[in-house]
């Protein structure tokens, strides 16, 4: 076997795992919704912190608000990773990962912002400045939820489309082994 043809059956074969892999990446506005994801996440965790810092009134103790400062914190370190490993360290971005991390930012946005919601007075007795940062916080985190939502939906569909194209067959036919 010749090296031109030994180079041109690797490239073929990694160029077609690339095109079967991670496809949730190569739609060109996910890295669009990503940086939002981050900005909006930036937002609720000011907002979070500055509420937290006030002293003089409830809100600076709640857990729902405590929580929301959390989704701040997971959503800046899953975003990027959610970003980032499909494209610069596909090993790290195994294909049931990145949609399990979709699923759960999801739910935990969901959470919160209905958790907050919740708990929050009508707009007609919210008057006082850590009660205005607490309704942009649960429009911020409806927002991050909505976001989330969309692209869980694209890595589940790249999960289904893995599973449907028969990833692992073309692998066994390659000489590599299932376990390995």
């Amino acid at each position: 076997m010749s090296a031109s043809h030994l180079f041109s059956t690797t490239l073929h074969h990694h160029t077609t795992h690339i095109q079967n892999t991670y496809t949730i990446t190569m739609i060109p506005w996910i890295q669009a919704i990503r940086i939002i994801q981050i900005i909006f996440a930036l937002i609720v965790l000011a907002l979070t912190a500055y509420v937290i810092s006030t002293f003089y009134n409830s809100w600076s103790i709640s857990d729902t608000v405590n929580y929301l400062l959390f989704l701040g914190c997971w959503t800046l370190l899953a975003t990027p990773y959610l970003g980032a490993a499909p494209i610069f360290f596909p090993k790290l971005a195994h294909r049931f990962v990145i949609p399990a991390v979709e699923i759960i930012t999801m739910i935990f946005w969901f959470a919160g912002f209905i958790a907050l919601g919740a708990e929050l007075p009508p707009p007609r007795w919210c008057h006082y400045s850590t009660c205005r940062a607490l309704q942009a916080v649960t429009v911020f985190g409806s927002f991050e939820w909505v976001l989330f939502a969309v692209t869980t939906y694209f890595a589940i569909m790249d999960l289904l489309h893995h599973r449907n194209t028969g990833e692992s067959a073309q692998k066994t036919q390659h000489g590599a082994h299932l376990g390995v």
